[in-house]
C-alpha cells in the first residue's frame, strides 16, 4: 500500500519524527504523520499550517507499506462523537501515546479530522519492522497558489 507525506523539503531524505505534539501524539512521543492520498496529505498541511509558511519549499515523500504489515486501526465508532475537535486532542493523544508505548504495531490507521471517511497513517520509528516501509520516490510539491492567500 502506498502512503504519502507531505512535509518541507530539507526533511525528506529519511523519515522522521519531531516528537511535537500533534493530534495523536503528545510532546515528546515520536510518531510519523502520513496519509492514505496526495490530496489529504496536502490538507492536513493546509489546515495545521493555516496558510502561514505555504510559499515554502515542500515535497512528497512516497512510501510503501509491505502487504505483510500489521496495521492496526481506530474506527470512528470507538471515538467519542467530538474527537476531531481541538479541545478534544488529549483523547487522541492518549489513543496514540497507547499505541506507541504498547509497541504492537508499526502502522496504526486513524480517521482524518478533515474528511472523516479517509485516513491517514501513523508509524511508529522506533518499532522493529519500521525499517520495512520503504521511501519508493520523493516529488517536489508546491501548493496552488489560490491556497496561500
Amino acid at each position: 500500500m502506498k502512503i504519502f507525506r507531505i512535509t518541507l523539503s530539507k526533511w525528506v531524505q529519511k523519515l522522521v519524527a519531531s516528537g511535537y505534539p500533534g493530534r495523536w501524539n503528545s510532546k515528546g512521543v515520536f510518531m510519523i504523520y502520513s496519509s492514505g492520498s496526495r490530496a489529504l496529505a496536502s490538507l492536513e498541511n493546509l489546515v495545521h499550517r493555516s496558510g502561514e509558511g505555504l510559499n515554502n519549499t515542500f515535497s512528497t515523500i512516497v512510501m510503501e507499506i509491505p502487504n505483510d504489515l500489521e496495521i492496526e486501526q481506530i474506527e470512528m465508532k470507538n471515538l467519542p462523537n467530538d474527537w476531531f475537535e481541538y479541545e478534544n486532542y488529549t483523547v487522541c493523544q492518549k489513543i496514540g501515546d497507547n499505541w506507541i508505548e504498547n509497541g504492537k504495531s508499526c502502522i496504526l490507521r486513524v480517521p482524518s479530522a478533515i474528511i472523516k471517511m479517509e485516513f491517514n497513517y501513523l508509524i511508529n520509528p522506533n518499532h522493529k519492522d519500521f525499517n520495512k516501509i520503504k521511501i519508493l520516490n520523493i516529488e517536489k510539491f508546491e501548493f496552488d497558489p489560490r491556497l496561500k492567500s
